[in-house]
């Protein structure tokens, strides 16, 4: 039995209800909501493929597949358009915006099937080729950081750290789940050569925590140990 995960969003209900009766007989684990926004409100770092609508409240699905292409989580999800607009510029444009595939509707129930199967089997035998990982990405969910061109992402919008907050903050999370005493902290980020207080990195540590938001949290201090990144 098929365990991928796949995100139906559509504005009309039944066709939401007639996708998800059918993807659940080939074996899908099956969401559906309703508007652009809703999706948005979800976690989808478990989603494997993506079928949207276009024309949706304020939000379309172009809209969408825009934000969800940003998102370091989503930024390579297949997704497949059903979509009422058929016209060959609407085509070019939801393939333009990433989109791995168009249907339009009216749209054959045993058609979306196969395009699913088609588009999950290429996704799979990519997903199996890429035998070696990126070394430099350290990633939490989408807290993103490339140690290659020193920048942090957080949920798909650059964060500016400092050097030693970046450095810091790359150093917690390759010891995700360890406390860190401040002596290594240090002795790993500044040279043996620079006087460092205990305050100046309680300091950059306080810094990095509000400029990561909600994965500011996820920082914790373990009064006389030192510091960690929980998670």
């Amino acid at each position: 039995m098929n365990k991928f995960r796949i995100l139906v969003v559509d504005d009309e209900e039944s066709l939401c209800e007639i996708l998800k009766f059918n993807l659940e007989k080939e074996g899908y684990e099956v969401l559906t909501v309703q508007s652009a926004e809703e999706a948005l409100a979800l976690d989808l770092g478990g989603i494997d493929l993506a079928i949207l609508d276009v024309m949706m409240g304020e939000l379309s699905g172009f809209g969408l597949a825009r934000i969800l292409r940003k998102r370091p989580e989503t930024a390579t999800l297949p997704i497949i358009f059903c979509s009422a607009l058929d016209s060959e510029a609407d085509k070019i444009k939801g393939l333009d915006i990433g989109a791995d595939d168009y249907i339009s509707k009216p749209f054959s129930v045993a058609e979306v099937m196969a395009r699913v199967r088609s588009l999950l089997r290429r996704t799979q035998r990519k997903v199996e080729a890429e035998v070696e990982p990126d070394e430099n990405i350290i990633s939490y969910e989408s807290l993103v950081v490339n140690t290659l061109n020193k920048r942090c992402f957080v949920d798909g919008e650059e964060v500016a750290l400092t050097r030693k907050e970046f450095d810091i903050l790359v150093l917690l999370l390759t010891h995700r789940g360890t406390i860190l005493s401040r002596e290594k902290i240090m002795k790993q980020v500044w040279s043996d050569d620079v006087v460092v207080l205990d305050r100046t990195i309680d300091v950059n540590i306080t810094r990095m925590r509000k400029k990561l938001g909600h994965y500011g949290n996820h920082i914790i201090t373990r009064t006389g140990y030192g510091y960690g990144f929980e998670g």
